[in-house]
């Protein structure tokens, strides 16, 4: 049994791991590094990965920064969103739901601001 083991290692290179591929195969490519998302592609991401079946984006027509009275009327006209994220500097809010907002007051919203549905984006 010695003489088999012995002869199992030396076959299989002594467990030796680090040879070069022959010269007529190519090393394997190692995969690029993680690229970081940062801003407002990784708030998406967050709630994208809350399994929500309806994501909305919210901005002000104007183009500044949501204020307190504009997010306190989103959170009373939404009542049925889960999360709400600030991003983009404060300019937008994404908000993940599994409610339709259709069926609420979407149209109501949509008379104070930007409504994007990134649904299935």
């Amino acid at each position: 049994m010695l003489v088999v083991g012995i002869f199992l290692l030396t076959s299989c290179n002594g467990g030796n791991t680090n040879t070069a591929p022959p010269a007529n195969e190519s090393p394997t490519a190692q995969s690029s590094p993680t690229v970081n998302v940062t801003g407002f592609e990784a708030d998406l991401d967050y709630i994208r990965k809350g399994g929500y079946t309806y994501i909305w984006v919210f901005s002000r027509p104007d183009g500044k920064p949501i204020d307190k009275e504009d997010a306190a009327f989103l959170r009373t006209n939404a009542p049925q969103v889960v999360d709400w994220v600030t991003t983009d500097e404060g300019k937008k809010v994404i908000a993940g739901t599994n409610f339709d907002l259709a069926q609420g007051n979407l149209g109501l919203i949509k008379k104070r601001f930007v409504a994007e549905d990134y649904t299935g984006r």
